[in-house]
């Protein structure tokens, strides 16, 4: 129902919501970088990451259980990552400033956001992972076909996933050799600020053409979507020797809204775009993206299943740095790629956009595959 009201309210009001901004005037401001069919793209309207709040947030509402301190921390990042994004879309077009809000301003909103989550996440009661005790004749018990009542108790814990290792966990806390808890708890919020930042930045730069980081987010969170039904369901969770995470299954419900609204909002942004997200949508799908694999307890697995977001953020520093070094060391820059992010790098070797975005996708859904098989290749 999550993902079907998600869809609807994309499809039906994203043409109400283009209309509202051509009316406005919102239109996407265009520097031109010499790439085919750009300059075509002046006009069309911004700021459609409105639709895509929406059609999160309506349906959460709606359906989950809103006493959930993790379904508060998303509402909170969508809400408050999406009116940095505003912000900036707003100056970019109703300022007629094509630099928006000042870097430091969104690097300080996204960090304020962070310590939220990471704060929450350390100190609020709620959040627990569910630790079951040893019990030796559980397994004779079992075969027999009798029943057995698991003993457990609900701990804090600053534990998150390992892939690909046997022993699947490593605990913050053992990380440093201090025993002090709040050296601990400020090493998390510290980790919890750099990841939300790293990811909603990411998103932010792969929303360069139709259709791609809406798409991508989608497969994401799909992804992130059965993590969360796996974390918080006792029966899953012991059988694939995953954490289990009481309340945590309430994200499937979220995640499905956040797919629906990706998918809908594709309807009117895949090529040709009849509506940009612009940084109200691309900002917050990031930081949504982030929060759900840190309370998940899946953080580390972000490079793997966010790979195309790495790759884009990388192409742009690996770009930039390379581009600072040779006209440093033999007085004119050299560039390792045409252009970066890397869509444009492709977009210069005159490979349409629409097969740009699709082969994206495509590496994008092997990516996903790859992080679920990590459940099991250990």
């Amino acid at each position: 129902m999550a993902t079907l009201i998600s869809l609807l309210i994309t499809i039906i009001f994203g043409k109400a919501l283009i209309r509202m901004l051509q009316k406005k005037q919102v239109g996407e401001s265009i520097r031109d970088l010499g790439l085919a069919g750009q300059m075509e793209k002046k006009g069309t309207p911004t700021m459609g990451g409105l639709i895509i709040i929406a059609a999160i947030v309506i349906p959460t509402v709606l359906f989950a259980k809103l006493d959930n301190i993790y379904i508060i921390l998303l509402l909170v990042t969508t809400i408050g990552l999406g009116l940095i994004g505003f912000l900036d879309d707003y100056i970019k077009v109703f300022k007629k400033n094509k630099a928006g809000l000042a870097g430091k301003f969104k690097v300080i909103g996204q960090v304020f956001f962070g310590l939220v989550v990471g704060a929450t996440l350390v100190f609020h009661p709620d959040v627990k992972v569910r630790e079951f005790e040893e019990n030796p004749v559980q397994e004779q018990v079992l075969q027999a076909g009798e029943t057995l009542e698991l003993q457990y108790e609900d701990v804090k814990s600053t534990k998150t996933t390992v892939p690909f290792l046997k022993d699947n966990e490593l605990d913050y806390s053992k990380i440093l050799p201090s025993d002090n808890d709040w050296v601990t708890a400020a090493m998390y919020i510290l980790i919890v600020i750099v990841i939300i930042t790293a990811v909603s930045n990411g998103a932010n730069i792969t929303d360069g053409i139709d259709g791609l980081a809406a798409g991508t987010s989608a497969i994401i969170g799909l992804t992130l979507a059965i993590f969360a039904y796996i974390s918080g369901n006792a029966i899953f969770s012991d059988y694939l020797n995953v954490m289990f995470i009481p309340d945590s299954g309430e994200l499937v419900i979220f995640c499905t809204a956040f797919v629906g609204a990706c998918v809908g909002f594709l309807w009117y942004n895949a090529f040709p775009a009849q509506v940009f997200m612009g940084d109200t949508g691309s900002l917050s799908l990031g930081g949504i993206i982030a929060v759900l694999a840190i309370v998940l307890r899946k953080e580390l697995l972000i490079p793997l299943m966010c790979g195309i977001f790495v790759i884009e953020n990388a192409s742009v520093i690996l770009q930039v740095s390379y581009f600072k070094y040779t006209k440093k060391k033999y007085g004119e820059g050299r560039r390792i790629f045409k252009m970066s992010p890397l869509h444009h790098h492709y977009q210069k070797m005159e490979i349409p956009e629409a097969k740009i975005v699709t082969r994206f996708w495509i590496i994008g859904i092997l990516l996903a595959i790859m992080t679920l098989a990590t459940l099991k290749l250990r």
